[in-house]
């Protein structure tokens, strides 16, 4: 009998802003590995910009199969230590999620599963839909959100460590068919 697998799956990092980075660029190897060879993927990926002048840095998220690009980031000034997400970013961006959906990708990424997905905004409902829609999908974590993780996913979701082996056996699982290394 085959090993079962949720079909949710976070990558973790331990929640400072170089390794969020690296994560990042990991999943958005994996999608672009993905792509060349011929499967269909669909979502956000983040990217993290210095700000001009200084301050908190600028977020964006890039539509994996479009390189659209959603700034995600309100620019308040060097010495603001407010929270910089622009929620009408993100509002728009989650419209290619419910793309994906529609468009029954193979694999689905969302760029992170944080504070508004804590509390069922942000992501949360598009993450729900494409999971019970079958579609695997992938996101990102800061170890301090594992255990909203752990609720929201029903303690079935994967947390995966940040390695390319990880995101390939839990996705060929997943996908019920070998994915190339």
């Amino acid at each position: 009998m085959a090993p079962t697998v949720s079909d949710l799956a976070a990558v973790v990092y331990s929640g400072d802003m170089a390794h969020g980075d690296a994560a990042d660029a990991l999943v958005r190897d994996f999608c672009q590995g993905l792509q060349r060879a011929g499967w269909r993927v669909g979502g956000l990926v983040q990217r993290r910009l210095p700000a001009p002048g200084g301050g908190k840095p600028l977020l964006e998220l890039e539509d994996v199969r479009t390189g659209q690009v959603f700034p995600i980031s309100q620019r308040l000034g060097a010495l603001s230590r407010a929270c910089s997400l622009d929620t009408g970013g993100v509002a728009q961006a989650s419209g290619v999620l419910r793309q994906a959906l529609a468009d029954g990708v193979h694999l689905a990424v969302t760029n992170r599963f944080g504070e508004l997905e804590a509390t069922g905004g942000g992501f949360a409902a598009e993450i729900a839909a494409l999971a019970g829609g079958g579609i695997p999908v992938l996101t990102v974590i800061a170890h301090k959100h594992v255990d909203a993780w752990r609720r929201f996913t029903g303690g079935l979701g994967e947390e995966l460590p940040a390695r390319p082996a990880a995101l390939r056996d839990w996705f060929t699982l997943a996908a019920g068919r070998e994915v190339p290394a």
